[in-house]
């Protein structure tokens, strides 16, 4: 089977390997040791300067005026905008999908919709009606706006895809 040269040789191999990683671990403790044991202070090799943010002022929130960007809302772009409530919303009267349809929308009562299970949680809101303002703050996080809501979507960034979308809304049934 094996010769008492193939013997050695792994034996030596492993000596060997075992030598290389005990001064290995040696020569790297020895070169990058800090000095000082447990309980003793140690010098710190660099600092690294951390802003904490208690000498900054607190950022004021962007204030959004709703009425003007509104008045600026294209329906041409909204029709677009409108691909992404595609998959849960119809635009036909009484055609109910995973969502309720959204024909005549604008300014409609919310949760108004004959034959759809709403989840509550819009009713939890206290707002009447979907007015373009309404639909503005709903459509910016909906689960933010009316927490428990079922509707998954996570809302429109852009302010003017809020009031392309809702100026599309209103050409539907109003």
């Amino acid at each position: 089977m094996f010769d008492t040269m193939t013997i050695t040789k792994a034996g030596g191999a492993l000596c060997g390997a075992l030598l290389i990683f005990l001064l290995g671990k040696w020569g790297a403790e020895t070169l990058y040791h800090m000095g000082g044991g447990h309980g003793e202070d140690h010098a710190s090799g660099y600092v690294i300067q951390v802003d904490d943010g208690a000498d900054a002022e607190p950022e004021e929130e962007e204030v959004v005026d709703v009425a003007t960007i509104l008045a600026e809302g294209d329906a041409g772009s909204g029709e677009r905008v409108f691909n992404k409530c595609r998959a849960c919303h119809k635009l036909e009267d009484g055609a109910n999908a995973t969502g309720p349809h959204l024909f005549g929308v604008v300014n409609r009562e919310i949760g108004a919709v004959d034959g759809f299970g709403y989840s509550g949680a819009l009713s939890e809101q206290g707002a009447d009606a979907w007015t373009p303002e309404t639909l503005y703050a709903f459509l910016e996080n909906p689960r933010g706006w009316a927490p428990g809501t079922s509707m998954s979507f996570a809302g429109l960034n852009k302010p003017e895809d809020k009031a392309d979308l809702i100026a599309y809304l209103a050409t539907i049934g109003n």
